[in-house]
C-alpha cells in the first residue's frame, strides 16, 4: 500500500466536537506502551474552521494547528471527528475537503455525526459503510444517498481507504484506522484495542 510523502493525520474539528472520539487514535499514533515515541511513523495535526479555539462539547478548547485555509493538500489521512458542529452550516466548508481527499484516493475516516455527514454528500453511495443506525444515514442523506444496501450494522467498516463508525464505536474506529494506516503490526493493534476494551483486570485476573 502506498502513502502520500506526508505524515500528518488531519483531524477535523467542529465546533462543539465529540473529544472522546479522538483519544484513542491520537493517542496509539503519538505513543506507545511506555511513553511518547521518538519518531511516530505519523504526527496528529488539528484543523478547525479558523486558528481560534474550538470547542468540544465537554468545553474543552483546543488550538488548531491549521485552519481551513491553511491546511496543507498533503496528508497521510483525514479523520472526521463527531460532534454537534457536523449540523451546521460550517460543516458545508469541509465538504470541498473531503471530495479532494476522495478523488486523490485518501485514507478517510468519518465517526458518529461526520459519518452521516458523509452520506448527506453522497461519499457512502460506492463503498461499504455504517453510522449512527441506517434511519439516520438515510434522514441526514436524503436523495443523495442512495446505498442504503450498502449500511452493515456494526460498530466500524474500512471499504475502499474509507473507514466509518458509529458513537459508540470510539475502539473499533480507531482500529480501522490504525490497521489501515499500518501504523503497528496487526497484532500490536490487536492488543491495544482488547487492552483497552475489556480493561487491565479482565486480560489480568489476579
Amino acid at each position: 500500500m502506498k502513502f502520500c510523502q506526508s505524515n500528518e493525520i488531519l483531524y477535523i474539528l467542529l465546533p462543539d466536537y465529540a473529544a472522546h472520539e479522538a483519544v484513542y487514535l491520537s493517542q496509539a499514533i503519538a505513543s506507545d506502551d511506555f511513553a511518547m515515541k521518538e519518531n511516530p511513523k505519523y504526527v496528529n495535526k488539528v484543523v478547525a474552521p479558523t486558528m481560534e479555539p474550538v470547542k468540544s462539547i465537554g468545553g474543552f478548547r483546543t488550538v488548531p494547528d491549521y485552519s481551513f485555509d491553511t491546511m496543507p493538500d498533503d496528508y497521510a489521512a483525514l479523520v472526521l471527528i463527531g460532534g454537534f458542529g457536523w449540523t451546521t452550516s460550517i460543516a458545508d466548508m469541509v465538504v470541498p475537503i473531503v471530495k479532494q481527499a476522495i478523488e486523490k484516493g485518501k485514507i478517510v475516516g468519518a465517526i458518529c455525526n461526520a459519518a452521516s455527514f458523509l452520506a448527506k454528500h453522497g461519499v457512502l453511495n460506492t463503498v461499504k459503510h455504517t453510522g449512527n443506525g441506517l434511519e439516520q444515514l438515510k434522514l441526514w442523506g436524503g436523495d443523495n444517498y442512495t446505498n442504503s444496501n450498502g449500511y452493515v450494522h456494526t460498530q466500524a467498516v474500512c471499504d475502499n481507504n474509507i473507514v466509518t463508525a458509529n458513537g459508540s464505536a470510539t475502539l473499533e474506529f480507531t482500529r480501522e484506522l490504525l490497521l489501515l494506516l499500518e501504523n503497528d503490526t496487526p497484532e500490536r493493534i490487536e492488543m491495544y484495542y482488547q487492552f483497552n476494551k475489556q480493561g487491565f483486570c479482565n486480560l489480568f485476573p489476579r
